[in-house]
């Protein structure tokens, strides 16, 4: 059965025209369909004098109180509004200003249309899961994150290879000189590990990627691992390294700091138009089945 949505929120992608302009658009629109979207206090501030309208709220009001929040931007965006919003898990629309847009599903030229068949009940509702990492130091948690795409260490500001010692559920792997690792989802295998060759995971497969970085032996090959494996890296001496999550907040780590990764309690819902194919999304994305130039 359908969702009802009364409380609608915006999320906006900062310092962009188009952000802007679609942000308002759509909140104008919501209002003509008898609804008083919030947007969100950032997006808003950015936005100036024409958000003064429209209430603002802050992550922890949208998240408390809104039934469906509209991020309109790129991944990078929606995958922040998805860390801020928390435990909440409430469902996401994505609006794409971006170029691919693996995440952001909706057009901005028919973005109130199909935002109006979405309200009207007409969408496909899909669940995904994230990473659960910490930073131990000494034994002590020195950090503390979830992630949706991935989570990937790598030499930061070296100019050379980082050593690292993978252990997956207690049983050593390999100790892998490279230029780090990435630990990705089904939603991330898309992203940083795609570029790295790793290979795609559909979301319904229950299963962690690791794709290492520039390995320094040949037959060091991505692994995808059960998604109930917890993951431990040790980073081996002398060199010191940086911890990225999602590309949005980052750890930097010395020899000897380890990192756990898990499977998280926590699942961001996406909503999806009608219609929405994974495969018809990666065809129109990676330009499968496009046709060859003529010579």
């Amino acid at each position: 059965m359908a969702r009802k949505f009364n409380k609608v929120s915006l999320i906006g992608k900062f310092q962009s025209a188009e952000g802007t302009e679609t942000v308002l658009e759509l909140a104008h629109f919501l209002r003509g369909r008898e609804m008083e979207p919030w947007i969100e206090q950032g997006t808003a501030g950015a936005i100036g004098k024409a958000a003064d309208d429209f209430m603002s709220a802050t992550y922890e009001e949208i998240a408390d109180q809104s039934d469906l929040v509209v991020v309109i931007g790129g991944d990078g965006t929606l995958l922040n509004a998805a860390r801020l919003l928390g435990e909440r898990a409430v469902p996401l629309v994505g609006v794409n200003l971006g170029r691919l847009g693996f995440l952001t599903d909706l057009s901005r030229a028919e973005a109130c249309q199909q935002l109006g068949a979405i309200l009207d009940g007409h969408y496909r509702a899909e669940s995904r899961f994230m990473l659960d990492a910490e930073v131990t130091r000494d034994g002590s948690r020195i950090f503390h994150t979830q992630a949706l795409n991935d989570v990937v260490v790598n030499r930061g500001k070296l100019g050379r290879m980082i050593e690292l010692e993978m252990m997956v559920d207690d049983e050593f792997v390999y100790n892998l000189r490279s230029d780090g690792m990435i630990v990705a989802t089904p939603t991330g295998s898309t992203a940083y590990a795609l570029a790295a060759n790793g290979p795609i995971l559909h979301p319904g497969v229950g299963g962690i990627a690791l794709v290492p970085l520039c390995p320094h032996a040949l037959t060091a090959r991505p692994i995808t691992l059960p998604d109930s494996c917890r993951i431990e890296i040790v980073l081996m001496p002398p060199h010191d390294a940086r911890i990225h999550f999602d590309g949005v907040t980052y750890c930097d780590v010395h020899a000897g700091d380890r990192l756990r990764i898990v499977r998280s309690a926590l699942e961001v819902r996406l909503l999806h138009p009608e219609g929405y194919g994974y495969f018809a999304m990666l065809r129109e994305k990676l330009h499968w089945s496009a046709a060859m130039p003529q010579p």
